[in-house]
C-alpha cells in the first residue's frame, strides 16, 4: 500500500500557517470542506503575483467545487492542499480534499450509496479496479491521456487501465526498498552500509550482539495504520519476495498464477520472519516483536532519532514523517540505504503510487484531474517537500533531500528492475483485505503456513 497517515509530530505548523494564507487570499474559511486538509478556492481570474498563464488551459469556473478523496491526512494533506493554490486563484475551482484513514472501506461505501466524491487517490489498482468494473469510474479525458503519454512510462499507465480503458493518471510515486538508519551510529560503531542480504543479516546479529538490550535492538518497525493495519508487513513479504525468486516469480504470485502459499512464497515470508519475528532483533524502544502489530507505522521509525534502534525498512515517503528539523542525508540525522538483494548483481526495486480515478466528467472535474496528471502539478509537489513522482518531467533538484533524489532517479532509469506493489495489484479482497488480516496474526504468532493457507482459501474465483 502507498500510505495512509496519522503523525505524532509539529511539522503540520508550516503547512497549516500556509494553509491559513492560501485561504484568506481565496475567500477566507468559509471555503473549507471535509477532514483532511480543508479546501481552497479563488475568484476565476487571478490576482496578486500569480501567473495565470500556467493555467489558462484549464479554463475558468465561477464558484465550482470539486471534492478530491484520498488516504492522506495531516501534515501530507496540508501539503497536498497548497498545491493548488494558484491552480485555484486562476481557475476559480475550490478544490475540496477530504483524507481519511478509512478510505479503502469508506470508498467503497460512498460509490454504492451514490455519494461518491468526484475525484479519488486509489493506492491500489486492485481497488481501482474493482470501482472500474462496478462501473462507478469514468474514462479518463483526452487531457489526462495526453499528460500520462508525455510523462509516464507505458507500465505506470497500464496501472490505471482496466480492461484496455484508461481510468487513472498515476500522482505520487514512492520506492519502497529503502531502510532508513542514522549515519552517526553507523560512523560511531564503525558499521558499513551492506551490500547483500547476508551482509545485512550479519550487521544485523552484530548490533544484536554489541548493543542488545530490552530498550536497544538492531531494528524497529510498526504495522499499524487504521483501518489499513497490516499493509507496512505485506511490503516486507514483497520486497522478499522480489529478493528470493526475482520478478518473474514476483509476477506469477501477484497474478495468481502460482497459489499464495506457493512453498516460494513461504521461503520469502520466513526470511522477514528471521528478522520481524525475532525478539533480539526487534522492537527497538517499543517492545517485543509483537508489539509490532500495534504500532504505529508512523512513529515506527523514530527511535532511531533516540539511539534505540539502528534500522528501520520503509518507503521514501517515510521522509515526511521524520520531526521537524531533522536532517535527512549522508551527513545528517537519518539517510537511508538500498535494501540489499541475496545477488549484488541484482537490484530489485519495490515501488507504489497512487492513482486519480473520477467519479463524474463534469468540466471542473475533468480540469483538476487534467492539472494533477501535469508535470507542473508534480513539480509543485515535489518542491514542498517530502515526496517524489514518476512522472519524467519532474527535476530531480527539487527534491527535498538525496534520498528522495535517488528515489527520482531510480524511477526515471529505464533499466530499474522495478515492481509494483503486490497487494495494491491482487484483488482488492487479498491485497486490501486477507494479506493485511494474515500479516497481523503473524506477526502476533501464527505460523507461516497458515497465514498463506488463510489468504489462498480467501482468493476470489474471478
Amino acid at each position: 500500500m502507498t500510505r495512509t497517515t496519522n503523525r505524532r509530530r509539529t511539522a503540520g505548523l508550516a503547512g497549516a500557517a500556509a494553509l491559513a494564507m492560501t485561504l484568506a487570499a481565496c475567500g477566507g474559511a468559509d471555503d473549507l470542506g471535509g477532514g483532511g486538509g480543508g479546501g481552497n478556492g479563488g475568484g476565476g481570474g487571478g490576482g496578486g503575483d500569480v501567473d495565470c498563464s500556467d493555467f489558462e488551459e484549464y479554463g475558468t469556473f465561477d464558484g465550482e467545487e470539486v471534492t478530491l478523496f484520498t488516504s492522506i491526512r495531516e501534515v501530507e494533506a496540508d501539503q497536498l492542499q497548497d498545491t493548488f493554490a494558484d491552480f485555484s486563484e486562476c481557475t476559480g475551482i475550490t478544490v475540496t480534499h477530504n483524507g481519511s484513514g478509512e478510505f479503502e472501506q469508506q470508498v467503497v461505501v460512498q460509490a454504492e450509496s451514490g455519494n461518491a466524491p468526484d475525484l479519488a487517490a486509489f493506492p491500489q489498482p486492485g481497488l481501482l479496479q474493482r470501482m472500474a468494473n462496478d462501473g462507478h469510474l469514468v474514462e479518463a479525458p483526452e487531457e489526462v491521456v495526453a499528460n500520462v503519454d508525455e510523462g509516464w512510462t507505458d507500465d505506470w499507465k497500464a496501472y490505471g487501465t482496466v480492461d484496455g480503458t484508461f481510468y487513472a493518471a498515476p500522482l505520487m510515486s514512492n520506492v519502497k526498498s529503502f531502510v532508513w538508519y542514522s549515519p552517526s551510529m553507523f560512523e560511531d560503531n564503525g558499521y558499513e552500509i551492506p551490500e547483500t542480504w547476508d551482509d545485512l543479516m550479519a550487521l544485523t546479529d552484530q548490533i544484536a550482539q554489541e548493543h542488545g538490550s530490552e530498550t536497544t535492538k538492531p531494528w524497529c518497525a510498526g504495522i499499524e495504520s487504521g483501518g489499513a493495519t497490516g499493509w507496512p508487513a505485506t511490503d516486507w513479504i514483497e520486497d522478499m519476495v522480489l529478493r528470493t525468486g526475482g520478478g518473474e516469480v514476483y509476477d506469477q504470485w501477484v497474478n495468481h498464477e502460482i497459489p499464495f502459499n506457493d512453498p516460494q512464497i513461504v521461503e520469502a515470508v520466513e526470511m522477514a520472519g528471521a528478522i520481524l519475528k525475532n525478539d533480539e532483533y526487534v522492537n527497538g524502544g517499543i517492545g517485543d516483536s509483537r508489539s509490532i502489530a500495534t504500532t504505529s507505522f508512523n512513529d515506527a521509525g523514530l527511535p532511531i532519532l533516540d539511539g534505540e534502534c539502528f534500522m528501520h525498512r520503509q518507503a521514501s515517503f517515510y521522509e515526511a514523517q521524520w520531526p521537524e528539523g531533522t536532517e535527512v542525508g549522508p551527513e545528517g540525522d537519518v539517510s537511508a540505504f538500498y535494501l540489499p538483494s541475496t545477488n549484488p548483481d541484482e537490484r530489485p526495486v519495490l515501488v507504489a503510487g497512487e492513482f486519480v480515478g473520477a467519479f463524474n466528467d463534469n468540466e471542473a472535474t475533468q480540469a483538476v484531474q487534467a492539472f494533477l496528471s501535469s508535470a507542473k502539478w508534480a513539480n509543485t509537489r515535489v518542491e514542498i517537500g517530502g515526496v517524489i513522482s514518476s512522472n519524467l518531467g519532474v527535476d530531480p533538484e527539487l527534491a527535498s533531500s538525496d534520498v528522495l533524489r535517488q528515489s527520482i532517479e531510480i524511477l526515471q532509469d529505464p533499466n530499474s528492475v522495478a515492481r509494483f506493489d503486490g497487494s495494491d495489484m491482487m484483488p482488492s479482497e487479498i491485497g486490501a483485505g486477507a494479506f493485511w488480516t494474515a500479516m497481523v496474526e503473524w506477526i502476533n504468532g501464527a505460523d507461516t503456513q497458515t497465514v498463506l493457507d488463510e489468504v489462498e482459501a480467501a482468493w476470489p474465483e474471478n
